[in-house]
């Protein structure tokens, strides 16, 4: 079904082919001396793909119905281009597969025409409150979490 519509939950219709654009600017949170990601002021990695994840998720979000969500399965990104604190960083993700609730997208990042980072994104359909049942029921499983438990 890659590459064709796929009917989901509710009856709804996902197509690849439709975009979402969003502009982050580059703070001292994201910079990789403040994540730990190394030892400058410029876009940390893991920064620059929270960014990519959550255009792909805002992206999807008004098409699902209200107990659903999705949440992210893959990421292979790279990380090409520094960019400075400060930087408008401009994220796209476009949809381009999807088969039953998985959804691919390529995401892109770029400081003006500067490609900072590029890859695919996969993100999975959830029923939220099945999800949070699930997580529940593999922190029992694991000795010691049972502050997990309380705080989901």
């Amino acid at each position: 079904m890659a590459g064709r519509a796929a009917h989901l939950v509710g009856g709804l219709e996902l197509k690849p082919g439709f975009a979402c654009i969003k502009v982050f600017t580059v703070g001292d949170e994201h910079v990789a001396k403040h994540i730990g990601s190394g030892d400058v002021e410029v876009l940390s990695t893991p920064s620059m793909i929270a960014f990519m994840e959550r255009v792909a998720m805002e992206c999807i979000q008004p098409f699902l119905p209200e107990s659903y969500t999705t949440v992210g399965t893959a990421v292979e990104v790279k990380h090409l281009n520094p960019a400075s604190k400060g930087a408008e960083i401009e994220v796209v993700a476009k949809l381009v597969e999807v088969e039953g609730r998985r959804l691919k997208f390529e995401i892109e990042a770029r400081w003006g025409s500067v490609v900072v980072g590029k890859g695919v994104h996969e993100r999975y359909i959830v029923e939220r409150s099945k999800f949070l049942e699930k997580v529940l029921e593999l922190a029992r499983k694991v000795e010691g979490h049972a502050a997990l438990q309380s705080s989901i």
